[in-house]
């Protein structure tokens, strides 16, 4: 089985999110994608606004209904800074029948040679870089270990983020079409990001 690992903080998850890994999926022949929201990422100094358990089930309410996505909460359950590698050992050691692809965005894939324990992550998984259109690809840059498991696939141009999902919430603005509708109620029944309730 081929599965697409779509980690982040999903702070909070939206519909671009959902059409990466749906592109990535159906683009690299993907049998599944596994969500995996981070507990503490390395590169976010001030953490999430939203709890991990909040995260955790915006998460699962955004991808409710869809055939081939699922949630893991092994980051989150994990606790401490979230490591790509240490999450993959324990992900592979699990699941030793899967042949699993983190998905990053192919601005990320010239930055793999600098990633925590590369060479041995390379060992483990292929990664699945989401090009925008007019990026241009420079992969021959990267050393051949790391290049020869790297699957580039056209990413359709969605100009959304969870910061200007939050920075909307915050200013009473509207967040409809921009996230799943489950997780909007879900984010004004809590109040969330400065959502006004209900």
């Amino acid at each position: 089985m081929r599965v697409g690992i779509m980690g982040g903080t999903f702070d909070p998850v939206h519909l671009g999110h959902l059409l990466a890994a749906e592109q990535a999926r159906e683009a690299a022949g993907l049998d599944e994608v596994w969500f995996m929201p981070s507990y503490v990422p390395p590169h976010k100094a001030h953490g999430p606004l939203a709890s991990a358990e909040e995260r955790l089930e915006m998460v699962r309410l955004a991808v409710e209904g869809h055939p081939s996505f699922r949630v893991t909460d092994i980051e989150i359950r994990k606790g401490g800074t979230s490591y790509t590698y240490d999450t993959l050992a324990i992900l592979t050691a699990e699941h030793p029948q899967v042949d699993f692809s983190y998905i990053i965005g192919a601005d990320m894939v010239m930055y793999l040679p600098k990633w925590y324990r590369i060479t041995d992550l390379t060992r483990m998984i292929g990664f699945i870089g989401l090009a925008r259109p007019g990026w241009k690809a420079e992969l021959h840059l990267l050393p051949e270990e790391i290049r020869s498991k790297v699957m580039l696939v056209p990413m359709l141009q969605m100009e959304l983020s969870s910061t200007e999902v939050r920075n909307r919430l915050r200013e009473g603005r509207s967040i409809w079409y921009q996230v799943p509708d489950p997780v909007r109620r879900f984010i004004e029944g809590r109040g969330l990001y400065g959502a006004r309730h209900g």
